[in-house]
């Protein structure tokens, strides 16, 4: 059999079932195996709107995904939604055709293993037709077991070469890593110390499914609960949670958690982002940071006490020395009182902050717009955010259910990913309702991909906040008196794009508008809302003037 057919048989075995990509002729043979083995294939409109919805579906399906692309600009057209995978550390396998080893004057011919090296990839490669097998289930493997975005180089000859059938070797056994005992030990006698303890769960408490472990620590300890953007939803419900830290984190939640005295990340990084430049850890807090990495401990701040462990087998060896040190004692009340959860539950959520509603009758507050939405959206949704000056307002004022319904592709912080991320978590998860929050730079970045959403009937709700502006630029410079024609732009007529493409389209200038939307929720829903939000800019939004702080 040939190679690419090889491969194909690979991924298959090793459980593959979707793949994204745009198909030239340097793939076409690995693709085309890949779907007479029953894999779907989503075909993009450009490589970077595959390489995001690659991204975006592997978030929400647990396992790695699948992008295939063309030798040379099919590479480099994907390599920004490529690069956010890798910083995301998103598990992603990358199907790279590549031009042969001989064809040296190729225009074709790039250093694939040094741009996958250059964004944080992984650089793999087939080597030869009796290696292939080998190559790609390492890669995969790779993919999966370190959660690493792998660039698998396939160069035409060894795809056109034949080989032996080969099968797939067997799945190692394995555990998640545990704590060494002692490390326990110490997390425990913190968390039995202190007065005022918070848990900041990341990514890696979203991956490992530890709310409940999480959630039966905090109790022991009176621990406050939050979350990093990447883990939003994971606490929901619970009358203890913050949401999320950092800048988007509300008056009270930053209050509260820069009040505390033992701060724990649990599979977060503690950047600046979370951590707002450093003034969310306050005067005299011991900071600890649990991860399965342990080049990721003391990354980013000095943190008291690391831990090399998974989130949830570190938590429930953390209870387990807790009671044990505390014998019969009873568990302390920690950060918690009735008083704590009371302004918890009044104000610890963007939506319930009182505020000056500047909607003037041509322009909607976007506050007000995420608010209505959010009442009028089914519960059960997943939510996927572009990059932007109006990006805080989807993340917080859209409630999600769960961690499992919100898809934040922010580690490079790239406009025009939000609609690719959007479309590959609507194809993972069917059974919700897929909500892409997107300004009108990503939306217009990305408008080829519409298509896609109504080429697949993907019943999605696309919501453009629409300034007419790189709104981030525009608050950035407007203070200091710079010009700022190169960042507005004149009105554009989005709904009527989408009405283009084949979508319901609907603008929205007031609150009323927005009845419509029930109208279409109410439908039979056999085609995307695009809903063209003409939001209010007079002023930055606050998690903005947070980050130009930091600056």
């Amino acid at each position: 059999m040939l190679v690419a057919e090889a491969v194909a048989d690979a991924l298959a075995g090793l459980g593959a079932d979707t793949v994204f990509g745009v198909v030239g002729s340097g793939n076409f043979h690995v693709t085309s195996g890949l779907t007479a083995r029953g894999v779907r294939f989503v075909a993009a409109r450009h490589e970077c709107g595959a390489a995001s919805m690659a991204d975006g579906w592997a978030r929400l399906a647990g396992k790695p995904g699948l992008l295939t692309v063309h030798q040379g600009p099919g590479l480099t057209n994907a390599l920004t939604g490529i690069t956010e995978a890798a910083k995301s550390r998103t598990p992603l396998l990358v199907l790279a055709a590549d031009v042969a080893g001989a064809a040296v004057q190729s225009n074709f011919r790039i250093d694939v293993a040094a741009i996958a090296a250059a964004v944080g990839a992984v650089p793999e490669r087939l080597h030869s037709a009796e290696s292939a097998v080998t190559d790609v289930v390492r890669a995969y493997r790779t993919a999966a077991r370190q959660r690493r975005t792998v660039l698998l180089a396939m160069p035409l000859d060894v795809q056109a070469a034949r080989c032996e059938p080969a099968d797939v070797p067997p799945e190692p056994v394995t555990w998640p890593p545990a704590p060494a005992p002692e490390a326990a030990a110490a997390l425990a006698a913190a968390l039995a110390a202190a007065s005022r303890p918070v848990f900041v769960a990341g990514r890696g408490a979203r991956v490992a499914s530890a709310r409940r472990d999480l959630e039966e620590l905090a109790d022991g300890c009176g621990a406050l609960l939050a979350t990093s953007a990447a883990a939003k939803g994971l606490f929901r419900g619970s009358p203890w949670d913050l949401d999320v830290s950092g800048g988007f984190a509300s008056p009270v939640a930053a209050e509260l958690i820069r009040g505390a005295d033992l701060l724990v990340g649990w599979g977060c990084s503690l950047n600046m982002w979370t951590m707002r430049h450093g003034t969310l850890i306050g005067p005299g807090c011991q900071v600890v940071q649990v991860d399965d990495d342990p080049a990721a401990l003391g990354a980013h701040r000095p943190v008291q006490l690391g831990i090399a462990g998974d989130v949830a087998v570190t938590a429930r060896a953390v209870t387990a020395a807790l009671r044990e040190s505390r014998g019969s004692s009873p568990a302390g009340a920690g950060y918690r009182s009735p008083r704590t959860e009371q302004r918890i539950a009044g104000a610890a959520r963007w939506r319930d902050v009182p505020y000056a509603d500047e909607s003037d009758g041509s322009r909607i507050d976007p506050r007000t717009l995420s608010i209505e939405l959010d009442d009028l959206l089914p519960e059960d949704r997943t939510v996927a955010v572009d990059s932007g000056n109006f990006m805080g307002y989807p993340s917080m004022f859209l409630t999600v259910p769960d961690e499992q319904g919100f898809c934040f592709t922010q580690a490079y912080q790239s406009v025009g990913l939000g609609l690719g991320s959007a479309i590959g978590a609507a194809v993972a998860r069917p059974d919700r309702l897929t909500v892409a929050a997107l300004g009108d730079g990503g939306a217009l970045m990305g408008v080829s991909e519409l298509e896609t959403v109504v080429r697949l009937g993907l019943p999605m709700v696309i919501v453009v906040y629409d300034d007419e502006a790189y709104g981030a630029e525009v608050h950035h410079f407007r203070p200091n008196g710079h010009p700022l024609d190169t960042v507005t732009f004149p009105p554009a007529d989005i709904a009527q794009i989408g009405r283009g493409f084949g979508c319901d389209g609907l603008t929205v200038r007031k609150r009323e508008d927005l009845a419509q939307v029930r109208s279409w929720l109410d439908g039979p829903r056999d085609r995307p809302l695009v809903i063209d939000a003409k939001v209010t800019s007079r002023r930055g939004s606050w998690w903005l003037e947070e980050a130009f702080r930091g600056h």
